[in-house]
């Protein structure tokens, strides 16, 4: 079913950036910089729930802005969870998982309109 899973809603994403696929492509590469997860993880892992929830906040609206579906919806339930103090190493590794399919993803929409 792996198959189903949006990572990327390129078409909404272009509407989003008024079918302009040079500023898309260059929001991605923008997106693939972004040290979010990074510190996310790092917040999560040193038991830093408001860092992590801030870092949490910053991916998700990252990945809405560029119609990144799937790891939107990760990253929504993982900043659920850390609002309520239910934070889960599963759930990170989740978002992890997604975020570097997203990124080879990106990496396909990045090479068709830059």
């Amino acid at each position: 079913m792996a198959d189903d899973i949006v990572y990327i809603n390129i078409e909404e994403g272009l509407k989003r950036m008024m079918n302009n696929g040079k500023l898309f492509s260059k929001l991605l590469v923008k997106f693939k910089n972004d040290a979010s997860l990074e510190e996310t993880e790092a917040a999560f892992a040193a038991g830093d729930l408001e860092k992590a929830k801030n870092s949490a906040h910053t991916l998700k609206g990252l990945a809405a802005n560029l119609s990144l579906i799937e790891l939107f919806n990760k990253v929504f339930e993982l900043e659920t969870r850390l609002k309520a103090g239910n934070f889960d190493a599963d759930q990170m590794a989740l978002v992890k998982s997604v975020y570097a399919q997203t990124i080879i993803e990106s990496d396909k929409v990045i090479e068709k309109y830059a």
